[in-house]
């Protein structure tokens, strides 16, 4: 959600370095922006409405002087979308400043006893009594940073990260269920919520524990707990190239990550991975519960399928949103497998502490080996896919499909092949339908360009494909889109196809494939328009895009890609910005 950046050095001065911090961050999501530096005692704000470069050209926020500053990309929730709930957000003496990511539980509570004692508020937003708490607590330690910083965190209630710049050149931190990271070069310091912030500069890191506060000054920085006790954490080499972060040859993101699948799809088994430990989790549990949200969420469906359909093991899969209502029945010897990209999705940290509770062994499968969810897990498999930029996860999520193949196969004892033989054939495949894109893009720009709806059949395993591909529709082309498993067509769904409909079916010669032929020619007979997406072509296609013949259970890792690619070229046939689609953000950070 909303990125936050604080730096303290000589490499530059802060406002160019702040600003190009946080558009490396845009992929986040946000809605304003706005920096503030320390210059000879005083903080200058900038401030604005709409993205970085926009607000910059507006405002010259990268013209601001100093050499220390903090940084912001917010995301609406408490007030509305202005400039004067724009972070960062005053003291009312302007001696601090601060900005926030989270959500301040208690800031009703707060906010009448600092204007019950004088302070002035000038925005909608909780976050800005951080900053009035912050300077009641400053004059009440005679103007202690430290004492102040652990005052503060102990009357916050909710999740937050949270940087404040004060006006003797000191930058502090403090993180409860949020990422604040510090970055660490010679000639600076940095504060940040994504590595990306820094990454340009440092690949020197230090990610802080829930609870933690970190104070920076004199070019030095101390790390303590809520009851200043100093603390030390360890530094990590972040492994991220910042090459992978840049779009190179390809027009967006998305595109580009959709690309580098066949690439990145194999780099889960050239580290250690921990294969082997995470299976036999599972192997000892009494009860498998997968979570996740969006597209983590569909690769658990299938992942269930898998171990049911091949390793013969029982699972439910919650949406993470959903699963603090049955995490009643979870049990002490359960296993727990929560997917994430991120590591820092609300929803799936807010699981998993239920289910640690309930004395259940956490799983996971995630991007970020550093993030909240990797540490909180009794065991985790990195996805090793590199920085995703685009919000619409894409080659994430094919890394995720490819650890689960994997963990099936292990427990299965190899009833279904996935050993290095068979992925580099898979790789190969892959790379073949990704040679479609000039096709695909063909094949969008011959449809009409006011399409309301698109459906997408699937049937067993080809379902929770479906579900992915309309998902990808909806968040890169605002188009609705429906994955409907083809057997219930006669259960409600048909009742919405005619010869408007275009649907798209998923129909690949296995032993699905005459039950999807017979729904077909249900739709056919209502004039729908029909793509169909098979290693065998059928004269009941429209459209035909064709795949490479493999094993049975091999083709959802195939399909999945030309879905990707008719949704990126969906949203370019709208002139839609597909990294950053609108209300979207890449990290759920709050509930």
């Amino acid at each position: 959600m909303c990125s936050i950046i604080g730096y303290s050095g000589q490499l530059t001065l802060a406002a160019p370095l702040l600003v190009e911090s946080l558009k490396k961050m845009e992929y986040r999501g946000y809605d304003s922006v706005g920096i503030a530096t320390l210059n000879k005692g005083n903080i200058l704000v900038s401030k604005g409405v709409g993205k970085v470069a926009e607000v910059d050209q507006q405002l010259h926020l990268n013209e601001l002087p100093g050499e220390i500053g903090i940084g912001h990309t917010r995301w609406a929730t408490h007030g509305g979308v202005t400039d004067k709930n724009a972070h960062p957000h005053y003291s009312c003496s302007a001696n601090i400043a601060v900005v926030h990511n989270g959500i301040i539980e208690n800031y009703q509570e707060l906010k009448v006893e600092l204007e019950n004692d004088g302070h002035i508020f000038k925005s909608q937003t909780d976050s800005e009594v951080i900053a009035h708490l912050l300077e009641l607590n400053y004059e009440k330690s005679n103007f202690n940073v430290r004492e102040t910083m652990t005052r503060t965190f102990e009357r916050i209630r909710g999740s937050f990260a949270f940087v404040a710049v004060f006006s003797n050149g000191t930058i502090a931190g403090a993180r409860y269920d949020e990422p604040l990271i510090i970055g660490i070069s010679s000639d600076a310091l940095f504060l940040s919520s994504d590595v990306l912030g820094f990454l340009k500069h440092t690949d020197q890191a230090i990610f802080l524990d829930n609870g933690d506060i970190v104070i920076v000054e004199n070019k030095q920085y101390t790390i303590f707990d809520n009851q200043q006790t100093i603390v030390n954490r360890p530094v990590t080499q972040v492994a991220w190239e910042l090459g992978s972060s840049e779009k190179g040859k390809f027009a967006h993101y998305t595109i580009k990550e959709i690309h580098e699948q066949s690439e990145t799809m194999l780099k889960p088994f050239v580290t250690s991975n921990n294969f082997e430990l995470f299976c036999k989790y599972l192997n000892d549990a009494s009860n498998i519960y997968i979570t996740g949200s969006g597209t983590s969420y569909n690769s658990g469906l299938l992942g269930k399928l898998l171990l049911s359909k091949f390793a013969k093991k029982k699972s439910e899969v919650y949406m993470s949103s959903e699963f603090q209502y049955f995490s009643d029945t979870v049990e002490p010897l359960s296993v727990v497998i929560a997917i994430s990209q991120s590591g820092e999705t609300a929803d799936v940290l807010h699981s998993v502490k239920r289910a640690k509770e309930k004395g259940a062994k956490i799983l996971s499968i995630v991007n970020i080996p550093t993030s909240s969810l990797a540490r909180m897990s009794d065991c985790y498999i990195s996805l090793d896919c590199g920085p995703e930029i685009g919000v619409a996860a894409t080659k994430s999520f094919l890394n995720q499909l490819m650890i689960l193949y994997n963990i099936v196969c292990i427990l299965s004892n190899n009833n279904i092949k996935f050993d290095s033989k068979e992925r580099k054939k898979l790789q190969a495949m892959i790379q073949t339908v990704l040679n479609l894109d000039n096709k695909i893009k063909t094949l969008i720009n011959s449809l009409h360009h006011d399409l309301k709806d698109i459906y997408i059949l699937g049937r067993s395993i080809h379902y929770p494909i479906a579900l992915e591909g309309s998902l990808k529709i909806k968040e890169l082309a605002y188009i609705h889109a429906e994955g409907i498993a083809a057997g219930e067509l006669k259960h409600g769904p048909l009742a919405l196809i005619d010869k408007e409909s275009v649907v798209i079916v998923l129909n690949p010669n296995d032993e699905t494939y005459q039950d999807v032929v017979s729904s077909t020619n249900e739709i056919k007979s209502r004039g729908a328009f029909i793509i169909g997406i098979s290693d065998l072509h059928n004269d009941l296609y429209d459209i035909f895009i064709e795949l490479p013949k493999t094993d049975s259970y091999l083709y959802p890792l195939i399909e999945i890609i030309p879905l990707q690619i008719m949704s990126y070229y969906l949203a370019i046939q709208k002139q839609l910005d597909p990294d950053y689609p609108r209300n979207l953000a890449k990290s759920v950070t709050v509930k």
